[in-house]
């Protein structure tokens, strides 16, 4: 049972209405989607704080699995391991291309590629596993 873009983005307005990511794409096996990048995301340096990199990465691995699963609220993220590879555009758009490495029963595992928009340079490379209740 897996869910449409339509139904994540409606999902996703309702229970995080001030988040700041748009979601470009949901298939079957992942996700694509964007954070702008403004003052509040930069950190000293002018650089795009690495919060804001961790945030996208983990929400493209929920909605990866949203997409894969259905609406299920209460997968919870287990781990999340990210890597800063080089410093993003503080002027560019935020990319997140997450897939689904394995889709368990009870675990999800995914990998997200972090990129500046226009630019297919890895900012960042994360690798992420979601709990799905037992009783979906």
């Amino acid at each position: 049972m897996s869910a449409t873009k339509e139904e994540i983005v409606a999902f996703m307005a309702v229970e995080f209405p001030s988040a700041k990511f748009t979601i470009e794409e949901v298939g079957d096996n992942g996700a694509i989607l964007a954070h702008d990048i403004g003052k509040d995301e930069l950190r000293p340096g002018g650089t795009v704080s690495g919060p804001v990199l961790m945030s996208i990465a983990d929400v493209a691995l929920y909605v990866a699995t949203l997409g894969k699963i259905g609406i299920v609220p209460l997968t919870v993220t287990t781990s999340l391991n990210i890597n800063f590879l080089r410093k993003p555009s503080a002027e560019a758009r935020i990319i997140a291309e997450c897939s689904l490495i394995k889709v368990g029963r009870t675990l999800i595992v995914g990998e997200v590629s972090i990129y500046s928009e226009g630019s297919r340079d890895l900012v960042a490379h994360v690798v992420g596993t979601y709990a799905v209740p037992p009783n979906r």
